[in-house]
């Protein structure tokens, strides 16, 4: 019986089509462009160490002044309630002065003036 030629291994053909892939593309270019590679891992580096310091900082001023603000929201919720309270009041009074002394407020003079305060929902322009 006659033998056929052997067969290359895997080892040879791996390394057949390595060679033929270094073939096509220029070695000048592979090198450009690990170059830049390099160039744009070192700004990204930069740029994650930046990023990292700036949340680090960013995290401690939040620390901070989180309590002062929970504090001041507190405060300002708090002082809205009082003055609904006030202009709820002041109304009542208003209401009864026009009642007792309908002579004192001319005609349309008194829903004018009625209730003037702000709207405190409503955003500023």
């Amino acid at each position: 019986m006659e033998k056929s030629p052997p067969e290359p291994g895997p080892a040879a053909a791996a390394e057949e089509v390595a060679a033929r892939f270094r073939s096509l593309v220029d070695p000048d270019h592979v090198t450009s462009i690990r170059q830049m590679q390099h160039l744009i891992l070192g700004r990204l580096q930069d740029s994650n160490a930046v990023l990292t310091h700036f949340n680090e900082y960013s995290e401690q001023c939040f620390a901070e002044v989180s309590s002062d603000f929970a504090s001041k929201a507190r405060l300002l919720k708090s002082m809205k309630a009082d003055l609904e309270h006030i202009f709820t009041k002041l109304r009542g009074m208003k209401r009864r002065l026009a009642a007792t002394y309908p002579d004192a407020f001319p005609d349309g003079a008194m829903s004018k003036t009625m209730d003037q305060r702000p709207d405190l929902e409503s955003p500023l322009d």
